[in-house]
């Protein structure tokens, strides 16, 4: 959970209070459903996350699976 909240919280950066404001977030839906980011208000924002909620909570979810497997990896690396 933490690495999803981790993910959220940067790409949120200058707009925790109004993640709808995020240029990182606008451009990320952009990618992802083509609509344009600079043309993108409150609204379409909160209705393309509600829309899209159990695929963003799948990434999220990969995320932290993600995240443990890199924490894995580093601590394959260290030197005993």
């Amino acid at each position: 959970m933490r690495a999803a909240l981790r993910f959220l919280w940067n790409s949120t950066r200058g707009h925790h209070l109004r993640p709808w404001r995020s240029e990182f977030l606008k451009w990320r839906i952009e990618t992802y459903s083509g609509m344009k980011a600079e043309e993108l208000t409150r609204q379409q924002v909160l209705a393309f996350v509600w829309r899209e909620r159990r695929n963003l909570i799948r990434f999220l979810r990969w995320t932290e699976e993600m995240e443990g497997y890199r924490k894995q990896a580093q601590r394959a690396q260290r030197p005993l």
